[in-house]
């Protein structure tokens, strides 16, 4: 069965305006028999965007037409292809209790969910790690090196593995090296190793599924999935569940990479 589980939508601020029905349209055709659109859930409303156009999740105010449109398609695809309707939601270290506020109100409305972490704190401030080299670089500096930015980021993901969120906490975990997309950037190499499969046993004992992201292969500075290759072994070992999420911001973007994730899946048996 071949399932994309990470689909970002029109809906998506600092996306693209591609439709809902492009997406399922592209899965079919390319053989896809389910796909959830997780869009950027609403951030906590006392929560201030630090990225320049604040533009990191959808509105409030577009969340009841975002689940009306997921519906629509649903029903019109239903005898081709599953579509589950999903949020990818922020997991924000001060936010936990807005957060599952968030997710008590809405999670009835989901198939599908995932939690990611974007943002670090450090004291009162947050940076959007992802956001771009000069962001990375300036947390990187507040923290004091590079190896204490990974180490800041793991503990932070581990945080969100381990947390009570409530009964409608997503049970996926989204890209959980995110902290590789601009590892070529800088001329450092961090031994991360020991982190990053510590967050995969965590996962595992706590009965969460990982999101087998192929967005970083796309970015030039990262050249390769979330997690890499070299852990696909250990994933299969220790029985992870796991979804593979193409994190497609537009059609074209649209199970990239698919094939070979499943290579390196088959070849790191």
């Amino acid at each position: 069965m071949k399932r994309d589980g990470h689909i970002h939508t029109p809906f998506c601020p600092h996306g693209s305006a591609d439709v809902l029905d492009a997406y399922v349209e592209k899965a079919i055709a390319n053989g896809f028999t389910e796909i959830s659109f997780t869009e950027h859930a609403p951030l906590p409303p006392s929560f201030v965007d630090p990225t320049p156009d604040q533009d990191s999740g959808m509105s409030f105010a577009s969340l009841e037409t975002y689940f009306t449109e997921i519906a629509h398609v649903k029903q019109k695809y239903a005898n081709t292809i599953k579509i589950n309707c999903g949020l990818e939601v922020d997991f924000i270290e001060g936010y936990e209790e807005e957060t599952t506020t968030f997710l008590n109100t809405y999670g009835k409305e989901l198939d599908d969910a995932i939690l990611s972490v974007h943002f670090l704190q450090i004291a009162t401030d947050y940076y959007c790690i992802d956001f771009s080299p000069e962001v990375f670089e300036a947390f990187a500096h507040r923290v004091g090196s590079i190896p204490n930015a990974y180490a800041h980021y793991y503990r932070t993901v581990k945080k969100s593995i381990t947390t009570d969120l409530g009964p409608f906490k997503p049970k996926r975990i989204g890209h959980p090296t995110l902290i590789h997309k601009f590892q070529h950037a800088h001329p450092y190499h961090v031994d991360d190793e020991a982190m990053v499969k510590d967050i995969l046993l965590a996962m595992k004992q706590h009965g969460l599924e990982l999101d087998l992201n192929s967005a970083g292969l796309q970015k030039p500075q990262c050249l390769e999935p979330y997690p890499p290759y070299a852990y696909f072994s250990f994933i299969q070992e220790i029985e992870l569940p796991y979804v593979f999420g193409s994190d497609a911001h537009t059609v074209k973007g649209l199970h990239q990479y698919y094939e070979a994730i499943q290579k390196g899946l088959h070849y790191h048996v």
